[in-house]
């Protein structure tokens, strides 16, 4: 059937003013993540671009500085050579630097269900509020056969990252409510910040997040500066992890709402991080998936951001 299609493609190991458009709708109600120079062209650039990207980014980023925008244009070759639709936005910060690359920046000012990358923040919604201990704590399985088969035995934090078990994170929604998810999302100025509409609602709700918002939530997770324990902020990051190498670390998670893919995280480096935030429209569905990280990794080897494949 779809619905197990959808699954099984995701079980391998980010408008500021307000919504342009109504949430991606998937055809079933998982949201398993798959996990699988440069010339500044300002001069470029259309000048509405420009004016929303900036209002987005001052918006999107509040008190943080904002930083020196580039649109780049030129990224759109990437985009061409996968067939993909959608926007990236690049935050760096080696070696002081502060730069914002942006490709598409009308886009990346527009929200977005945030599928799976939602894991991200409801992690630390359940650690603060005592649903879940620890990486260590196990969360008993229900019995219930499912489509993957990684999701039908007991979960902790880590399996349930990795694997992107959607029940695990639908019981810290039960458990969590409405009210306090709203509350949570609304303390960390999280996208629009709605629990309403379809469960689940981080996917087939109304929950929508834009790229900007994504890579503010991520710097400010990078940098310990959420309200929540910082203990619990290191454990989530450390979950993240993706894979590394002598002197690098990438920390990502994927998501997929059925009609955008997205793929936001960080790839620290002993000079700094560079934040990346991409999401693509996805027409032929699981044919698209593999496109999110392929695009972003293009882009980030380009920038030299990541070690040559």
């Amino acid at each position: 059937s779809m619905m197990i299609l959808n699954r099984v493609a995701d079980s391998n190991v980010p408008i500021a003013a307000g919504r342009n458009s109504p949430p991606a709708r998937p055809e079933s109600n998982t949201d398993r993540s798959f996990e699988l120079g440069y010339t500044a062209t300002i001069g470029a650039m259309n000048r509405r671009s420009l004016i929303l990207f900036a209002l987005s980014i001052v918006l999107a980023f509040g008190a943080l500085a904002a930083p020196t925008s580039q649109e780049r244009t030129d990224w759109s070759s990437f985009f061409a050579a996968a067939e993909a639709h959608g926007t990236i936005v690049v935050w760096d910060n080696r070696k002081g630097s502060d730069v914002a690359l942006v490709y598409d920046p009308e886009r990346a000012g527009r929200r977005y269900s945030p599928a799976s990358t939602f894991k991200i923040p409801h992690s630390l919604f359940a650690l603060d509020a005592g649903i879940l201990r620890d990486e260590f704590q196990v969360i008993p399985w229900d019995g219930v056969k499912r489509s993957i088969e990684a999701w039908n035995e007991d979960q902790n934090l880590r399996s349930a990252m990795r694997n992107s078990t959607v029940w695990v994170y639908e019981r810290f929604a039960q458990r969590l409510g409405d009210a306090r998810e709203t509350a949570y999302m609304r303390k960390i100025a999280y996208g629009n910040a709605v629990a309403g509409g379809s469960k689940p609602f981080w996917v087939e709700g109304d929950l929508a997040i834009s790229a900007n918002e994504q890579i503010s939530f991520l710097r400010h997770l990078y940098r310990n500066e959420l309200p929540f324990r910082v203990e619990h902020q290191r454990l989530v990051k450390d979950v993240m992890v993706n894979e590394a190498g002598r002197d690098w670390i990438l920390r990502a998670k994927t998501g997929w709402s059925g009609k955008i893919g997205w793929w936001v995280g960080w790839v620290e480096w002993p000079t700094g991080p560079v934040f990346f935030a991409l999401n693509i429209d996805t027409p032929n569905r699981l044919d698209d998936l593999s496109k999110r990280q392929e695009i972003t990794r293009n882009i980030l080897r380009a920038i030299n951001a990541l070690p040559p494949s």
